[in-house]
Order: structure tokens, then sequence, then C-alpha cells
């Protein structure tokens, strides 16, 4: 069958090939990593990043950049921030017929581009796209999970959606690929407020205020980049913002949660192995409501808290004591 390249061997990397591995396919996890190649292909377990599961005895992991030049389907799930010097990398390797897909959640700092945007420019071709509500450990022990694959191409579309779908990897096809990659990345801005929320102990009623106001934020937004509204209702809208939001599975809830807690920003980095991709989101998305005039008032809180030192305590007083306006104001 298709051999398929995952760039990547971080949680979701290495479920996403997993998953595809024991669909049959000829799969090769790509990492910079020597000794985690090492770790895959001797002890078939990635303990770094999904410890505790047993990787398929046909999938291997290999840090040759050449052994890309083969492959029918390139998976991106490198960390945003990470996705330019690693493909400048790689890139040179890429079959000029691969089909490209990105399964990344963020915005890049500085140019403000989301994953396909960077991965377009770099390969020269339509970039897919891979997102949803979708924690990558449960995902590898096969509960069941929906997930959206947004293309350009609607033929695209449905090879890549029957390359990935299983009896518990649900995958529905969609076409607005910026709508998708904001909800994506926004959503892990919200998470972070959503963790302070918790961390400060201040209940349900305050996370569903949240989770609401944060959808909003996230729409105003990609209604400007030319997203349609109705995508910030789905899997990769209102979807993974809910999961993201509700569990210490997700980085960056956990992260805001350690902040409403008092522990310092730098601590808690040097003290994570993965990345949360909120936080740099958090400047870009801060950057593209200055560019585009548009209220991110969480948004801009989290900014405070993360990279400026403000209370989360003063964060919440100020997002509860803004001035008064109509819920939909500004659609």
């Amino acid at each position: 069958m298709s051999y398929i390249a995952v760039i990547g061997a971080g949680s979701w990397g290495t479920t996403l090939a997993s998953h595809l591995s024991e669909k049959g396919y000829d799969v090769t996890l790509w990492t910079h990593d020597t000794d985690l190649a090492v770790l895959i292909n001797r002890e078939r377990t990635n303990s770094t990043f999904l410890p505790n599961f047993t990787l398929p005895p046909m999938l291997r992991a290999s840090i040759n950049g050449k052994e890309l030049s083969s492959a029918r389907y390139i998976l991106n799930t490198v960390p945003t921030q990470f996705i330019r010097p690693v493909f400048n990398r790689i890139r040179s390797y890429i079959d000029d017929q691969a089909v490209i897909v990105s399964a990344s959640k963020g915005i890049e700092n500085n140019t403000l581009l989301t994953p396909s945007m960077i991965l377009q420019e770099l390969v020269g071709r339509p970039v897919s796209v891979l997102s949803g509500p979708s924690f990558a450990r449960e995902v590898a022990e096969k509960k069941p999970t929906a997930i959206t694959l947004a293309t350009t191409d609607y033929k695209t579309g449905l090879l890549l959606q029957e390359v990935f779908n299983t009896d518990y990897f649900r995958v529905y096809t969609h076409d607005d690929i910026i709508g998708v990659e904001i909800g994506g990345a926004l959503k892990n801005v919200i998470a972070i407020a959503a963790g302070i929320c918790d961390g400060l102990g201040l209940g349900h009623n305050s996370r569903a205020a949240l989770i609401t106001r944060g959808l909003s934020e996230m729409t105003r937004l990609g209604l400007k980049m030319n997203a349609r509204e109705v995508t910030f209702s789905g899997l990769s809208g209102i979807g993974d913002l809910v999961l993201t939001c509700t569990d210490m599975q997700s980085r960056n809830f956990t992260v805001g949660h350690k902040l409403g807690k008092g522990v310092k920003l730098s601590d808690i980095v040097s003290q994570t192995q993965s990345v949360a991709e909120g936080i740099a989101t958090t400047l870009s998305a801060r950057e593209m409501s200055l560019r585009y005039g548009i209220e991110m008032p969480i948004t801009e809180q989290v900014y405070q808290t993360l990279y400026k030192d403000k209370s989360p305590a003063d964060t919440v007083t100020d997002l509860m004591n803004r001035s008064l306006k109509s819920e939909f104001h500004g659609y």
C-alpha cells in the first residue's frame, strides 16, 4: 500500500503513525532525535511522548531524510514554531507529487502564518489539514474519535478520508482550511484561560462563559480572514474548544491550571517535555487582533498573564469589569 511519512515523533505524530501502520500502510516516523528513533525501533515504544503504549511491529522510525523521497503522503505533526526549520532541512527529499497533510495547530510568530500556509510556502503546492477534538492517547487506545479533514480539492479530500478513517477514527471532509486552522490554533489560547479559571477555583459557570466567549473571539478572527462562520460550530471549532478547555490531558489547559495555582510560566515550561502550542500562539493571536482591529479580550488577558506577569486573578477581574455591550456585537 501507499508509503506514508509522518514528520514529528511527539505524542500526536506517534499516534497517527501507529494508526496508519495498523491499517496496513508502510509508514516511517521521522524524528530529529537519534536516541528516540533507536528506542522506537528497538523497544516498540515512545516512552518520552506516548508512554505505556506498544507500537505496531511494522512501524519504523528514522532520522534519515532520504527515506522521505519515496513517500506518497507526507503528514506534518511538528509544533508550529518549528515547522519552518524542520521542513527547510528535509524538503529537498520530498517528492514533487507527494500529498502534504498538516496535523499541527498554531500560528507562526512574526509571519502570522498557519501551518498549511507555512508548508505551502515551502513546498509550493496545496496542503490539506487534519484537525479536531483528539487527545493522542485516546486515539491510541482506539476510543471513538471524530475529526475534520479540510482540503481545497474534492478528490484529494475523498482519498485522504479513506486513508485515515477507521471504525474508531471517523473522518469528515471540509473545504474551509483557514477556518479549521484558526479554530485549532485559538482554542489553545482559550484553553490556557480555562485552565487559569480552574486553577483559581472559579467553578463551572465561569468555564462555560469562557468557552462561549472564547468561541466568539475565534469566530470573529476567522470571519475577518474569510473563514466560514459554520466551521466554528463544527469539530474543529466548538468541538476542539470544549475538549481542550475541560481536561488535564490538554497541555494548554494544564499550563493555565498551574498559572492559576501560582506557578511561574518559566517553571512550567522548564518542567514540560511536550510543547503547549497556546503559549506561542497567544503572541500571534494578539498581534492578529491588533492587525485586523478585532476585540479579543480573553486573548489579551492571556497575553498579559504569560508575557507581562499580570496576576491571573487580576485578569479575571478585568474581564468581568469591561464595558457592557450586546452579546453578538462585532458580527
